[in-house]
């Protein structure tokens, strides 16, 4: 079994604050309220949902090709993460990938029919149709 790492740091107030977000391999990504909610320059949890759903997807969506006898040449994924509200607060509302691929040997039937189904069976997507979360929460 795999276990992927990463950690978040917030400072300050909601308003005034700043925080980022880093997985273990790679670089920390800031964020703040105004990146998050009012469109500025910057990153935000969704963005980062989204690309690891696009990039588990391609990658899932490869090895469905190969399993196929089709080896891709190229796979776009991009993702559209839709943050909205309920009764209860902010919730991700909708997410709509979008995958261009470059390929032979394939018909669009077939195609579209591989597409469907490794979105059905990719790691990520099938984290985002519920999964179960626990907290440790400790103050320190």
């Amino acid at each position: 079994m795999s276990i992927s790492k990463a950690s978040a740091e917030w400072n300050g107030s909601l308003k005034r604050g700043q925080g980022s977000m880093k997985p273990e391999h790679g670089s920390a990504v800031p964020f703040t309220l105004s990146t998050r909610f009012e469109g500025a320059e910057g990153s935000n949890p969704e963005e980062l949902i989204g690309a690891a759903l696009a990039g588990c997807f391609s990658m899932a969506l490869a090895a469905s090709l190969g399993k196929e006898g089709i080896e891709p040449k190229m796979i776009e994924t991009k993702a559209e993460v839709s943050l909205g509200r309920d009764e209860v607060g902010f919730m991700i509302s909708k997410i709509e990938l979008t995958t261009r691929v470059e390929a032979t040997g394939i018909d669009a039937v077939k195609f579209e029919h591989v597409a469907r189904s490794t979105k059905e069976s990719c790691p990520v997507s099938k984290a985002l149709l519920g999964t179960t979360v626990t907290l440790d929460a400790q103050l320190v």
